[in-house]
Formats: C-alpha cells, sequence, structure tokens
C-alpha cells in the first residue's frame, strides 16, 4: 500500500472514532463548565472518565499531526523543511499528549 493511501486512510479512520469521542467530550464538558475545580478534578479523576479522555486526547492530537503534515505537504517546498516540519509535527504530537495525560493522572482533589 502506498504511503499516501496509508495517510489517507489513518486520517478517515482516525476522524470516525474521534467523533463519538468529541461528542461525549462536549456533552460532558457542558456539564461540568460552571462548576468549581473540585468538581472538574472529579470528573477527571474518575475512572471512565479518564481513560476516555486519555484516548480522545492520543486520537486529537494524531488526527491534527496527520492533517497538518498534508498541508505542509501541499505548501512547503523545500524537502528539507517540510522534513523539519513534519518531524517537529510529530514530537509535538507525541510530547503534549503524554504531558496532558500525566497531569489527568496526577490531580487530585
Amino acid at each position: 500500500m502506498h504511503s499516501s493511501t496509508k495517510k489517507w486512510l489513518f486520517t478517515k479512520i482516525s476522524s470516525l472514532i474521534l467523533l463519538p469521542l468529541m461528542i461525549w467530550f462536549i456533552i460532558n464538558f457542558v456539564s461540568i463548565y460552571d462548576e468549581n475545580y473540585s468538581e472538574v478534578a472529579l470528573f477527571f479523576i474518575q475512572q471512565p472518565s479518564k481513560i476516555i479522555f486519555s484516548i480522545f486526547i492520543v486520537i486529537a492530537f494524531f488526527f491534527s499531526a496527520l492533517t497538518i503534515s498534508e498541508i505542509f505537504e501541499d505548501y512547503i517546498q523545500d524537502k528539507k523543511t517540510k522534513n523539519v516540519a513534519n518531524k517537529l509535527l510529530n514530537i509535538f504530537a507525541i510530547i503534549m499528549p503524554l504531558i496532558t495525560i500525566l497531569g489527568i493522572f496526577k490531580l487530585t482533589v
């Protein structure tokens, strides 16, 4: 399978996975929007929310890295600059979800 086809397939699959997670997040975000810190922290400390939100963050960053990579492919002509931009994007897409997930797992009420 060609790498472009794999990217396209991964983009479509991750968007399908991301859709129900986004709906779950929006519904829960609306319910905790006006709550104080302890209520919001309690939401993220509870086991199903912690796991589902972690999956949501990983899939969201994976999807965004794929789509931004496509923008780099289309608009950056210099191959070296494109490779550096893609590598920095991939590093960012790995580090940011890890920091977020570690922060969630260290939350206390």
